[in-house]
């Protein structure tokens, strides 16, 4: 990475740890459960530098043990950006990584954005900013090229690829997101390999803003992935911009998204990419919350998953929890609120220990949302404890805030449920 390597040994304290043999033990689900069990399948990067400095050395862990990976490729890796083609021969070197991983047993997921840029090519489109009536006939020409060459270069290596067109709306309305998390399983089950496109023909505001990378994140938590790999043109995050600022200093780890990395994130970069370091560090955070490991890799040159197998330089967005359950993830990471809840004082404590929400501890509702749409919880300072699935309308949680449990029958003339959100509908310090 960014000091030069020494041949494998033992950990020299606080200041090199070489890259002993990777363990590739398939029982390890969880990085912090490999690092319990097989210690020696971690290596430590010199001149790490965390999410607060000083700069120190921090655990970075190995492809290898990774059982189910989410793969980001952006348009300006898969597309020519002279000629608006598709470059062949990157994409059979990707696929020849992906067929490794593959071998070795772990599931892999594809996010690839590409559509837009590949259709306004066939089309004949001029350069420059596309109005939005053009992006969406773009990517419907272009959605059909983008799976014909996903389905030919993995074929070689004996593998079928799956097409998903996804929004982020998908992931955010239950329904949709059951719907689409059955799809990827299954498909994961029968060794395919899903190519995740956003479905650039119907988005709107995706296609005017750009979100493939916390789709990517999205996906990532629905499928239950313990890695996203988002490949960019640069080999991770900066302490500021290199190309404008010759001092800048790469980071290998970020072990907290704090607001001093927040500050470190760029803009959008051109008209083929959408995408950008602050959109890659909006994709770490939704990661992170459904404890997904993150990496951000230059995927420029070919076999760009061998090059971190190799120790290419790259970052790492490290995750302390153990990855969440599929119902604790969705509602973190996948869910859009519809409505506030405001609680009081003791409400706040009661759920901060572990308890539900009843209907006692609510004192002001905000919105209008039905039976298990996604609230924010917010307590009396305004500040956001967490979110959940609500158990009542609107209209009925106005009626009902305030009042003991036992009261909600005389009140809705039928036995509602006890709780305004149970704790099992609840994810807590989330946004």
């Amino acid at each position: 990475m960014a000091a030069a390597r020494t041949a494998p040994a033992d950990v020299v304290k606080g200041r090199r740890v070489v890259n002993r043999s990777a363990c590739r033990c398939a029982r390890c689900a969880s990085p912090s459960r490999l690092r319990a069990l097989h210690p020696h399948a971690f290596r430590q990067e010199a001149w790490a530098v965390s999410s607060t400095d000083p700069v120190k050395t921090l655990d970075t862990p190995s492809l290898k043990q990774f059982r189910r990976i989410v793969l980001k490729v952006g348009s300006s890796l898969l597309v020519d950006r002279a000629h608006g083609r598709l470059r062949h021969a990157w994409l059979a070197a990707l696929a020849e990584d992906i067929a490794e991983l593959h071998r070795r047993g772990a599931d892999v997921l594809v996010v690839s954005s590409g559509a837009i840029a590949l259709g306004r090519t066939v089309l004949g489109l001029p350069s420059g900013p596309l109005k939005l009536e053009e992006s969406q006939a773009a990517a419907a020409v272009g959605q059909i090229a983008l799976a014909r060459e996903w389905a030919e270069a993995l074929g070689h290596h004996g593998l079928t690829a799956g097409q998903v067109l996804l929004t982020l709306s998908d992931t955010e309305e239950r329904r949709r997101y059951l719907n689409a998390r059955a799809t990827l399983g299954r498909l994961l089950d029968l060794r395919a390999i899903p190519v995740i496109n956003e479905n650039d023909t119907v988005a709107t505001t995706e296609i005017r803003y750009g979100d493939n990378d916390r789709l990517a994140a999205r996906v990532a938590t629905m499928a239950g992935a313990d890695l996203l790999v988002l490949f960019s043109d640069i080999d991770g995050l900066y302490t500021a911009p290199p190309a404008k600022d010759p001092g800048a200093r790469h980071i290998p780890v970020v072990e907290r998204i704090t607001p001093e990395i927040d500050a470190m994130a760029g803009g959008a970069a051109s008209e083929l990419s959408r995408g950008g370091m602050r959109t890659k560090i909006e994709a770490g955070k939704i990661a992170a919350a459904g404890g997904t490991h993150m990496l951000i890799a230059d995927g420029r040159g070919k076999n760009p998953l061998a090059a971190i197998d190799a120790g290419g330089r790259c970052t790492w967005f490290l995750t302390s929890s153990t990855p969440a359950t599929a119902r604790k993830t969705w509602i973190a990471g996948s869910l859009e609120p519809r409505g506030v809840l405001h609680v009081d004082a003791g409400a706040a404590r009661a759920l901060r220990g572990g308890a539900s929400l009843l209907p006692v501890g609510v004192s002001r509702i905000e919105g209008e949302f039905t039976r298990g749409d996604a609230v924010l919880i917010r307590d009396g300072d305004g500040a956001v404890l967490g979110r959940g699935l609500v158990a009542y309308d609107a209209a009925e949680a106005a009626l009902v805030l305030g009042r003991a449990s036992r009261d909600i029958e005389a009140i809705l003339g039928y036995p509602g449920r006890a709780e305004m959100i149970h704790r099992d509908d609840m994810a807590l310090g989330l946004g």
